[in-house]
């Protein structure tokens, strides 16, 4: 363990005592980063150089063009959260699969979903979703643990589906595409709901007490007056989803370009629906602002401290260590996994992919793990951050706005069968890869022996020696050989 020193791990010890105390992790990774590499300096196991290269890598971070598209999504999903969007698609829905058993939960998937996609922010799904769906479930007889579960799992599938902020982070991190990324992301997105509405079916015929159809009076005449109604609200915003993520996939515009496209998608959409305000807007950029200055703080923290974690070999250290874990590339996977898992209970997504990913990247490389697949599957883990008892932001959202009558022992025991259905995905994920790859283009295969080429002059005209002579006298007796060729012909590719 020792074999590169005890300044790497004492690094992380460090690191793990400074976040559990509660200080703020950008303030906590710097600190860290900074006593160590004074103390390295002072003992030797560090260079005063290294430290030179801080301001060169602080400015890497604000010109990265690619982090711009952080912003720009989420000022697009800031402008859809407050033009009343999710209002207007939660009651449309839920009046449409309301004569089924579990019809509202049905509905709190798909519309979380959908808000997933257009808005790529948990606190704003859970909380819209918690406002509207969660008073009419628990009036007509939904169990508050079903209840309160379905949608702070709903709200957490923002995390995989694109255009999730944490798939562009995992992106920038692991130097891949944002576009193969997002690709990689849609089968698992699909598997999420999938799995989640068959809990919902599985449930409505065991337990169908626990989530009871809409009585006629409360859910209305199902009629074409409320099937237009339900598309108006969901159409523009499956058109939103398309235009922004379409031009990525095409290859049309640049993440940057398609979120920034997407913000004046949103403010269409809030025009459409009459809610385009100045008041709206300056509440959007507002908290797009505390949002992007926070991954920007976190970024320069966690630069800071693997700047002197990396030029004291913590990378080399990291990597013998999970190396040599028995099983290979699965028990590496299945070890990380686990690992996530434990850490998101103090973590939240961005501090996890901007502090443990850069040290676990090199080493599923070396492995032979496909990035894209490794990132994506990191991703899935990284959504039960949101749903751990008892420290899930999802389960503290939903603790602030759910009536007084609803426990939060309740809030907490609801959440553990979706955690478990979000830890069924990553297995899922782990054992059959090609729900990421499928996804993604793949090169074509070329067999480099049956490639031919012809250019005139040249071929088996050389004496065996595979190289033209242009007319030079025969060697031991062989053929004279052809005068040089006209060079002005084209060759020949077969």
């Amino acid at each position: 363990m020792f074999a590169f020193g005890i300044m790497p791990p004492a690094m992380f010890l460090g690191m793990i005592i400074f976040m559990l105390y509660g200080f703020p992790v950008a303030f906590s990774l710097s600190a860290v980063g900074l006593f160590f590499g004074l103390l390295g300096i002072a003992t030797g196991h560090f260079d005063f150089a290294f430290l030179q290269a801080l301001p060169l890598r602080i400015f890497g971070i604000v010109s990265n063009d690619l982090l711009l598209a952080i912003p720009f999504f989420t000022l697009m999903g800031a402008i859809l959260e407050r033009c009343g969007l999710a209002e207007d698609l939660l009651e449309g829905t839920g009046k449409l699969f309301g004569a089924v058993p579990g019809g509202l939960a049905y509905a709190v998937i798909i519309v979380g979903a959908i808000l997933g996609a257009i808005t790529g922010t948990v606190a704003a799904s859970v909380i819209t979703m918690g406002v509207i769906s969660l008073p009419i479930m628990l009036k007509y007889g939904y169990n508050p643990r079903l209840a309160t579960g379905v949608i702070a799992a709903s709200g957490t599938i923002t995390q995989v589906i694109p255009p999730s902020l944490v798939l562009i982070v995992l992106a920038d991190q692991l130097g891949r595409s944002v576009g193969d990324m997002y690709l990689g992301a849609i089968g698992p997105s699909i598997l999420q709901v999938l799995i989640f509405l068959g809990f919902i079916f599985i449930l409505s015929i065991v337990r169908p007490k626990d989530v009871p159809p809409l009585p006629p009076e409360a859910r209305g005449e199902l009629n074409a007056a409320l099937i237009i109604r339900v598309l108006w609200s969901m159409v523009p915003s499956v058109v939103l989803i398309f235009l922004v993520l379409g031009t990525l996939f095409l290859g049309l515009a640049t993440p940057t370009e398609a979120g920034a496209l997407g913000v004046v998608g949103a403010m269409v959409l809030a025009a459409l629906h009459r809610r385009l305000t100045w008041a709206l807007i300056k509440q959007a950029m507002r908290s797009t602002m505390i949002i992007t200055s926070m991954v920007v703080f976190i970024l320069v923290g966690a630069t800071c401290f693997s700047l002197v974690f990396q030029g004291m070999d913590g990378g080399l250290w990291i990597e013998h260590l999970l190396s040599h874990i028995p099983g290979g590339a699965l028990g590496f996977l299945i070890f990380v996994n686990i690992f996530i898992f434990f850490l998101a209970f103090f973590l939240d997504f961005f501090e996890i992919a901007f502090i443990v990913l850069p040290l676990l990247a090199p080493v599923a490389q070396s492995l032979g793990i496909d990035l894209i697949w490794f990132g994506v599957l990191l991703c899935v883990n990284m959504q039960t951050s949101f749903m751990h008892p008892p420290f899930g932001f999802a389960l503290f959202y939903l603790r602030s706005i759910a009536p007084k009558t609803v426990k939060t022992k309740d809030i907490y025991l609801g959440a553990i069968p979706w955690l478990g259905m979000q830890l069924i995905l990553v297995a899922i994920i782990i054992f059959w890869p090609e729900s990421v790859t499928y996804w993604l283009d793949k090169a074509p295969e070329v067999d480099l022996n049956s490639i031919k080429i012809e250019v005139p002059g040249f071929g088996n005209d050389s004496g065996g020696s595979g190289m033209p002579n242009f007319g030079l006298p025969p060697m031991d007796g062989a053929p004279a050989q052809p005068a040089a060729p006209n060079l002005s012909e084209p060759p020949k590719f077969n």
